[in-house]
């Protein structure tokens, strides 16, 4: 597998998505300036200037018209995908650290971090009719983490049929909040530590989430019932589950910020591919100089994508044997 490089973002890299079609790759990094790059052959297309702090997340809705973004400086951000015009920018009470757009493309959902007095907060707003007024219009739906076992928002993904959202936290409970009743509907405490990511099934019956101890979950995304359990030695920042495999793709290892004191192999920079039912390791991708944020299959699972705390994108594209390969 000889990966294509990315090259293009400064910093850390902190989230990689990829359209609905996966011709596009959107990347955001700690260097205020997220990225579109064509998943073909890496070429990048352009960035959107606008933030002023680290961008910490990134969604595009389902036609790649708009993309909304979340960052340190305090706000999200709506785009035109194609020109990169900012179409609105919503201001927060501290950075806002997970954004999403729901199925239909008609709403988006962001969480502010808890800081500075403010708890943590989930916001759903209405985005069919995008404007400069949208800084100043009152979001549909607000819910405050005020309970003491509802700790900061880390991760986020819209439930079936755009009626539920559900939530990791940073005390490892996942829950789902039911948006008609603005209620909670479900949680659970399976992790001990900070869920970093969660990725749904391509079906979106299961969801994926990685945490700082050490393992990734298989839920079922409606009961949240824990199916499956995949061990590592290192802490997990992101997973996602394969669209035509059986197959589950981690990426994670040592802090950053210990990171200096270690070699490349000791500090488990590799993504692992795992089998969803059986919870074998079967294969070890390597290339990263520091930890793995974020990864994401490309929709037609041939390939998948890797943003790393060294600043680079890559795409892993599976070699032929990966098709044969058969679990005895």
């Amino acid at each position: 597998m000889k990966p294509l490089m990315l090259q293009g973002h400064e910093r850390a890299i902190t989230e990689i998505k990829y359209n609905r079609e996966g011709d596009l790759i959107f990347s955001t990094a700690k260097d205020h300036k997220p990225s579109v790059w064509f998943s073909l052959n890496g070429e990048r297309l352009g960035t959107y200037n606008g933030h002023q702090g680290a961008v910490w997340c990134v969604d595009v809705d389902w036609t790649t018209t708009r993309l909304i973004t979340g960052a340190g400086d305090m706000s999200t951000k709506l785009w035109d995908v194609e020109t990169g015009s900012v179409l609105g920018t919503i201001p927060c009470n501290s950075a806002a650290r997970t954004a999403n757009f729901s199925f239909s493309g008609n709403q988006a959902s962001y969480s502010t971090d808890k800081a500075m007095g403010h708890n943590s907060e989930l916001f759903i707003i209405d985005v069919r009719n995008v404007d400069s007024s949208i800084s100043s219009q009152s979001p549909v739906l607000k819910l405050t983490m005020n309970q003491a076992n509802q700790t900061k928002i880390t991760s986020m993904l819209w439930g079936a049929l755009d009626e539920t959202v559900i939530t990791g936290h940073e005390n490892g409970s996942i829950r789902i909040w039911d948006l008609r009743t603005a209620k909670e509907l479900n949680s659970v405490n399976d992790h001990t530590g900070v869920i970093n990511d969660m990725q749904l099934s391509a079906d979106g019956t299961m969801l994926v989430s990685a945490s700082k101890d050490t393992t990734a979950k298989l839920f079922d995304s409606e009961s949240l019932m824990c199916l499956k359990t995949y061990k590592t030695e290192r802490p997990v920042n992101s997973a996602a589950i394969s669209p035509i495999h059986e197959h589950v793709v981690l990426g994670g290892g040592q802090e950053a910020m210990e990171v200096t004191t270690t070699s490349t192999k000791s500090g488990k920079f590799d993504s692992r591919l795992f089998h969803l039912v059986y919870e074998e390791e079967f294969a070890r991708v390597k290339g990263h100089f520091g930890p793995i944020n974020s990864l994401a299959f490309h929709p037609d699972g041939k390939s998948y994508a890797t943003g790393g705390e060294d600043g680079f994108v890559r795409v892993q594209v599976f070699d032929a044997s990966y098709y044969e390969f058969v679990f005895e």
